[in-house]
C-alpha cells in the first residue's frame, strides 16, 4: 500500500489546480490513500498567499467530504497543515478540535515572524548564524511536539530548503527535537518535496530519518504536493529512503487514530 498525505489545494494561495484532479491522478499512480492537508489559517493574521481564510476552512472541509463520496474506490482523508505558533496553543487547539480531521501535520515555517522557507524572504538567512538558526529551529520543533496538537510532524529539516547548511554536526540538536517527538507519540513525514527545492533532498535527511528509526518514531509519506502532477512525486526515492533506515511499515491515520500499513 502507498500513501500521500500531503496534498494542497489552490486554497492556499501558492497551489493550483481543481482537487479532483489531486485524486485522479492518486488514481492514475495506484496509490491506496490520499489526504488533503492544506494549511491551516494563520491566526497571527491572514496572508491569501500562504492559507486560505477562516471562512474557506470549512468549505475545504466539506469539498474533501463530496471527494470522499464521488470517489469511493479510494481512501480519501480529511487532514490538515498547521503552524506551530508560540503563544497560540489554545487558538489552535480550539480550532483544530472544531473538524473532524482524519489527522493533524504540525510544521515550523516561521522563526520570530520571519517565513524562513518564503524565497521572498530568503535573504534573511545572510543575517544569521546557520547553526544558531538550526538550534532555533529544532527547538520550535521539539516544542511543537510537547504540545501533543500534532499527528505528524511535517518536513522534519525544513531549514536545509535553500541549502544553508552549519559546517557543525547538528545530530544535538535533532536529537532533542526526535526525543520530543516520541514522548509525544506523534509521526513524522518523509517529504519528497524537498527533491523539487534547492537542497535538492528528500525531508529529513538519511541520517536524520535513522535517528527517528531508532527512536521509534513512526513515519508516513506525503509529496508536499502544489499541483495534481506533483501526487506521489519522488515517492520511489522516498520508499528507498525508508527501508534504508529501516522501515517497514507507515503509519496511516482515521479519525485522529493511528495505524500501520506495509511499506511496498
Amino acid at each position: 500500500m502507498s500513501v500521500d498525505y500531503h496534498v494542497h489545494t489552490a486554497r492556499c494561495g501558492h497551489a493550483r489546480g481543481e482537487m479532483r484532479d489531486y485524486v485522479k491522478r492518486a488514481r492514475e499512480l495506484s496509490l491506496t490513500e490520499i489526504g488533503f492537508a492544506d494549511h491551516l489559517p494563520l491566526l497571527t493574521g491572514h496572508d491569501p498567499t500562504l492559507t486560505m481564510s477562516l471562512d474557506e476552512l470549512p468549505e475545504y472541509v466539506e469539498a474533501v467530504a463530496t471527494l470522499k463520496r464521488e470517489f469511493p474506490d479510494i481512501a480519501i482523508k480529511t487532514g490538515i497543515e498547521a503552524d506551530y505558533l508560540p503563544g497560540r496553543e489554545e487558538e489552535t487547539a480550539r480550532l483544530l478540535g472544531a473538524y473532524d480531521f482524519d489527522y493533524v501535520i504540525g510544521s515550523i515555517h516561521f522563526i520570530d515572524g520571519w517565513g524562513f522557507d518564503d524565497s521572498r524572504y530568503i535573504e534573511g538567512y545572510k543575517q544569521r548564524d546557520i547553526y544558531e538558526l538550526y538550534a532555533t529551529y529544532f527547538k520550535l520543533v521539539a516544542d511543537a511536539a510537547k504540545t501533543g496538537l500534532f499527528d505528524v510532524i511535517g518536513h522534519l529539516d525544513l531549514i536545509k530548503k535553500y541549502n544553508f547548511k552549519p559546517e557543525e554536526d547538528i545530530t544535538p540538536l535533532v536529537a532533542g527535537a526526535i526525543s520530543a517527538i516520541k514522548k509525544a507519540d506523534a509521526a513524522i513525514e518523509i517529504n519528497t518535496a524537498g527533491l523539487r527545492k534547492p537542497v535538492g533532498e528528500i525531508y529529513p535527511s538519511d541520517a536524520i530519518l535513522a535517528l527517528c528509526f531508532n527512536e521509534g518514531v513512526p513515519v508516513t509519506l506525503g509529496s508536499d504536493a502544489h499541483s495534481p502532477e506533483e501526487v506521489g512525486m519522488g515517492f520511489e526515492a522516498g520508499r528507498a529512503a525508508a527501508r534504508r533506515a529501516g522501515y517497514e511499515r507507515l503509519a496511516v491515520f482515521a479519525k485522529r487514530e493511528r495505524d500501520f500499513v506495509d511499506l511496498v
